[in-house]
């Protein structure tokens, strides 16, 4: 099979479609539950390392304590909270309401602003 001549267009739609709200909401739900994924596995790292001793857990809790773990578990809840808000935004979606473009657009931006809102009161209150 022969491969397609270089001035033809695979996806000619790419050339005129522009990123909207709905469109990156759906995506970004996507990498949020990949995300959560992730930190499931460093969840189950971490309940490994306690189950293998006081040295190991203080190794993970050493790591899970620095600069580079903290940005990772804040990035783990903003996951977490943005995920949460998407399938509360698909529950409404399931019942049949909020297909409207403007009711879309303000649900997808409210997902994104819960997903950084409740990471940020939740650092606040452990930190308090």
């Amino acid at each position: 099979m022969a491969a397609p001549p270089d001035n033809r267009p695979l996806s000619p739609h790419l050339q005129v479609w522009r990123p909207h709200i709905t469109m990156v909401a759906s995506i970004s739900n996507r990498f949020a539950g990949a995300g959560l994924v992730v930190g499931a596995f460093a969840l189950v790292a971490w309940l490994w390392a306690l189950a293998a001793g006081p040295e190991d857990f203080a190794n993970v809790s050493a790591l899970l304590k620095s600069t580079l773990g903290q940005i990772a578990l804040f990035l783990v809840a903003v996951a977490g909270a943005y995920h949460f808000a998407a399938g509360v935004r698909h529950l409404v979606w399931d019942a049949g309401r909020g297909f409207s473009p403007r009711v879309a657009d303000l649900t997808g931006w409210g997902a994104f602003i819960f997903a950084l809102a409740a990471p940020v009161a939740l650092w606040a209150l452990a930190g308090a």
